[in-house]
């Protein structure tokens, strides 16, 4: 009988020896595994007026120079779009500057292409501030966005903010032949 407790023993002593280090050494490539990207956006207060659109931005990391391309689909446009305005949160501090901000007609990336502008469209960018802080920009294309099968999007060239989380921008269009804008919808940024 103490010659099998003593077989336990020694086997224990064994594999304290082996596999706790292992485990120590292996702890730091499982770190990556946060991250991994959900395909789910919550939101608090599901609206039925609230419309989710599209974005694809190269780098989440706050600080980091990031390219974010606010997407215009076909199905996200009923009409001729004259003017577009998007209003920008009140908490992304980040410079915005004309040179920085590009509408184009878009190729949408995916498992066998990646995102990229096929077409620059010229247009006159205007960013306002108001008296509350909030900013906005109007873009107003020289010919009029088509609501034909083609993709746009407005690209920012631009540093993240350096305050991590959740910003969302809303978009606002004007159709032609309207003196109005009409909500498109909102683009939900992450930032980590």
């Amino acid at each position: 009988m103490l010659k099998i407790t003593n077989k336990h023993t020694l086997n224990l002593k064994f594999l304290r020896f082996f596999i706790i280090p292992t485990i120590l050494v292996l702890t730091p490539f499982f770190n990556n595994i946060q991250d991994a990207k959900a395909g789910l956006e919550f939101q608090w207060d599901q609206d039925d007026s609230y419309r989710r659109l599209k974005w694809f931005q190269k780098e989440n990391k706050k600080g980091f120079k990031n390219t974010i391309y606010f997407f215009l689909r076909p199905s996200d446009r009923r009409a001729d779009l004259l003017k577009i305005n998007l209003a920008i949160p009140k908490t992304f501090k980040s410079t915005l500057s004309n040179k920085k901000i590009n509408l184009c007609k878009v190729k949408i990336g995916g498992f066998e292409g990646r995102t990229k502008c096929l077409e620059d469209i010229p247009a006159d960018f205007e960013i306002k501030t108001d008296e509350s802080g909030l900013r906005s920009l109007d873009i107003y294309p020289y010919s009029p966005i088509p609501s034909s099968k083609d993709s746009y999007a407005i690209v920012f060239k631009i540093f993240n903010p350096r305050k991590s989380g959740l910003y969302q921008f809303h978009s606002f269009g004007q159709p032609k032949g309207e003196s109005f804008s009409s909500y498109l919808g909102s683009w939900t940024i992450v930032i980590d």
